[in-house]
């Protein structure tokens, strides 16, 4: 009897403000995991055949579309992009944030109304901060969420 095999798990990262690259290296050596590092512009990788630079031409949300079209059930994503968390999230994919923060079904209407009041409040004129800097809580936490995603993933 022939055991059933398990699935490629790939990762994918919206690279260009991602502040968890390293970890995900991390990871991603410790179970032997293809990464592919998403920007619109050359980023230091490090060599490794498991470890993928793709530079996507300039323009709006190229590097979304690239990752959005490839994510599918096995693959985990590393972004903070609400719409292509969505996209990802509606593809099947896990869909995490570089905070550690799981992104799902149940997460995205609430995480797309929130940009979405961020949006209009700043087009009316009011002054709003940007995300605060990475804690260690929030990377411990985003480790953890890697971890527990691959997991899960290998058991599928």
């Amino acid at each position: 009897m022939e055991e059933p095999e398990t699935p490629t798990i790939r990762i994918f990262v919206d690279a260009d403000a991602c502040p968890v690259k390293n970890e995900v290296y991390r990871v991603a050596e410790r179970y032997g995991l293809k990464v592919f590092i998403v920007a619109n512009s050359f980023m230091n990788v490090p060599r490794s055949d498991m470890i993928e630079r793709v530079i996507v031409p300039d323009g709006p949300d190229i590097a979304d579309d690239w990752i959005a079209e490839r994510a599918a059930a096995t693959d985990i994503v590393i972004t903070a992009d609400i719409p292509l968390a969505g996209r990802c999230v509606r593809n099947g994919a896990t869909v995490i944030s570089p905070t550690g923060k799981p992104f799902d079904d149940n997460s995205m209407g609430m995480a797309l109304a929130t940009r979405d009041l961020m949006t209009d409040l700043r087009s009316a004129g009011a002054v709003t901060r940007g995300p605060p800097p990475l804690s260690r809580q929030d990377i411990s936490r985003f480790l953890s969420a890697m971890d527990l995603a691959v997991t899960r993933l290998k058991r599928k």
